[in-house]
């Protein structure tokens, strides 16, 4: 099984949308309008490969030097195979050679376990983020 994880082409953001609006939207209801932002013009977006295939994804923001991870999705029948937490260490890997040292996300509540298990820890209260209840996580290498 040849699985890669690297960052994406342009022209391959369309399937991460694709792959976006299917986690997001159909499964979670998150309003179709929040899924995409002005973010998404100037972040680095990567992805998850399973025998060249698409699985995965989610993007790099930088802001004050501080890297914000979000919009990781992989579809469900990729789940449970260690794509996800792959994926988060080859962003956190490509934000450190770009000289961050911290990395924050907001974590779903459901995923609070997975990213702690990465070494992201929980701060503040919990906040609505797409009608879905979510805490901040932050790293800091």
């Amino acid at each position: 099984m040849s699985v890669t994880y690297r960052q994406l082409k342009s022209e391959e953001f369309p399937q991460a949308m694709e792959i976006r609006l299917k986690v997001f939207v159909e499964e979670q209801q998150v309003p179709v309008e929040e899924e995409y932002d002005s973010h998404d013009d100037t972040a680095q977006h990567f992805g998850v490969f399973l025998e060249g295939q698409l699985v995965g994804t989610g993007r790099l923001v930088t802001q004050d030097q501080i890297g914000r991870i979000g919009r990781v999705a992989i579809l469900s029948e990729y789940r449970g195979r260690g794509f996800g937490s792959r994926l988060i260490n080859t962003i956190i890997a490509t934000g450190q050679k770009q000289g961050l040292e911290e990395f924050v996300l907001g974590a779903q509540i459901q995923a609070l376990d997975f990213y702690a298990q990465l070494g992201f820890v929980v701060e503040g209260e919990v906040f609505i983020d797409g009608g879905i209840p979510h805490r901040t996580m932050r790293l800091t290498t």
